[in-house]
């Protein structure tokens, strides 16, 4: 008599899981990396949009 397995649901469903918790560790240890170098790419981006601009001191009356 062969061998029946009941649950092969639930076994599906676990690989699953655990690939997506793989893909995440995954993704995080590349965002932990790379994220200082990302943050500069957008930061420099954004000041050759826009320039900053000096602030002008104006004087209070009185």
């Amino acid at each position: 008599m062969p061998f029946k397995v009941r649950n092969m649901e639930g076994q599906g469903l676990v690989e699953y899981a655990l690939i997506l918790v793989l893909v995440a560790v995954v993704v995080i240890v590349i965002l932990f990396l790379l994220g200082p170098a990302i943050g500069n790419i957008v930061s420099n981006i954004i000041n050759s949009v826009n320039p900053t601009i000096e602030p002008t001191i104006t004087p209070t009356p009185g």
